[in-house]
């Protein structure tokens, strides 16, 4: 069965979002350049079908120009013939889009700098030369059959009349897209707001917004960025990716999906074994917290929290585990109470004296107090260690914790 019992008071929401929210996934680009992360192309072509698999709409394949390997990657993904689109990432330079063109990919993402602070101390070039060459970059991808977005990096610490101009240059170059980006992911959702709003206001393309987490607010951002009128966000599996890392793909779709009832397609159902995919192939751990996906994102220790839960799930769970893929977990330790006990051994018909209860939960939380959480195999050791034939069960109707 599934159910979702939100909070009702997000219905005084006023957001709109575009008819249609496009998701495009950049786990196997910026979420590989977290530090320490390698994908084999193995790897990447397995989360690549995973993706598609799960219904993202684009997937943002990689970076072709970094190295042999990343431009085959690329072009092994796009000739996947996937439902989603394949995107790579592009310098303004030739050889970058060169390189693009050569995976022959769905779409290309442009991008180039618009801060003073990358202008003089990264770029060493005016604003007129930036514009220049986005021009001369988007011109090429067009002419060689490639759809083009063009980003402005560091767009939050970006003057925004330069940014239109570039944009406004890109738009007659022939771009079909255009994005900003958080680089340092140093901007609240008003800051974002007022950007795209200004954006959508003066050019009439499609705009997507590349937000990171410094601040921890790159899911708020991602919404404040379809509020205002942008159509694309740029996710990543998990959330991973350089520094603080990305808008977390599972995050921005639960949220859309149950707080502004705004459903983008995703199969969520699969959310849990693709993060575990990502997760094993980077090497990482899930963190125990991490929303939806993670191992304690379901489960339950305390005794009170257990016994509403075991009555109804909705007590303590928003949406259904088995909605992402995840599953409950009835976790035994020093907050344990009765009422799970009683469940497991009800699940294995076995009987028990409101004493021997008694003696299993104090155990557990003796246990529990020493090392933490309790295994299976560890508990049925405690079991059996109290339990005497012949006794019957127990009323274990309420918790005294």
């Amino acid at each position: 069965m599934k159910f979702a019992a939100i909070s009702p008071y997000n219905a005084i929401s006023k957001r709109a979002f575009p008819e249609h929210v496009v998701v495009y996934d950049s786990t196997l680009r910026d979420g590989e350049q977290m530090p320490g992360i390698h994908f084999t192309l193995d790897q990447k072509v397995a989360i690549a079908r995973k993706l598609d698999e799960i219904r993202v709409h684009q997937i943002e394949a990689g970076f072709p120009a970094v190295s042999d390997g990343e431009r085959k990657a690329v072009k092994s993904i796009a000739s996947l013939n996937l439902d989603s689109e394949i995107l790579c990432l592009s310098r303004t330079l030739t050889a970058d889009v060169d390189a693009a063109i050569e995976c022959d990919v769905d779409m290309v993402l442009l991008f180039i700098a618009t801060s003073e602070l990358h202008l003089r101390y990264k770029l060493k070039m005016t604003k007129e030369q930036v514009i220049e060459k986005a021009v001369v970059a988007v011109d090429h991808a067009r002419s060689h059959g490639l759809k083009v977005s063009m980003s402005s990096e560091d767009s939050t610490r970006s003057d925004v009349g330069f940014m239109l101009d570039l944009f406004k240059a890109s738009a007659e170059a022939g771009a079909v897209r255009l994005g900003i980006t958080d680089t340092l992911g140093c901007a609240g959702p008003e800051a974002v707001e007022y950007l795209v709003r200004k954006i959508r206001d003066s050019i009439d393309l499609p705009i997507s917004a590349h937000l990171h987490n410094d601040f921890g607010l790159a899911v708020v951002n991602s919404i404040a960025a379809l509020s205002s009128g942008a159509e694309a966000i740029a996710t990543t599996v998990g959330g991973i990716g350089e520094r603080a890392g990305n808008v977390s793909l599972e995050q921005l779709v639960m949220a859309l999906k149950h707080l502004y009832k705004k459903d983008v397609g995703i199969r969520t159902e699969g959310l849990t074994d693709l993060t575990k995919l990502v997760f094993e192939s980077a090497d990482l751990s899930i963190p125990a917290n991490q929303p939806w996906v993670g191992p304690n994102a379901f489960s339950h220790e305390s005794g009170i929290h257990v016994a509403a839960v075991l009555n109804c799930p909705l007590t303590y769970e928003c949406v259904n585990p088995e909605e992402v893929g995840n599953r409950r977990r009835l976790v035994l330790g020093k907050h344990s109470g009765s009422h799970i006990v009683v469940n497991r051994l009800e699940e294995k018909d076995i009987k028990a004296s409101q004493e021997q209860i008694c003696d299993i939960v104090r155990a557990i939380k003796r246990a529990g107090e020493d090392h933490g959480r309790i295994s299976d195999d560890e508990f049925w050791k405690i079991v059996d260690g109290i339990l005497k034939p012949g006794l019957g069960l127990p009323d274990c109707s309420e918790d005294k914790e």
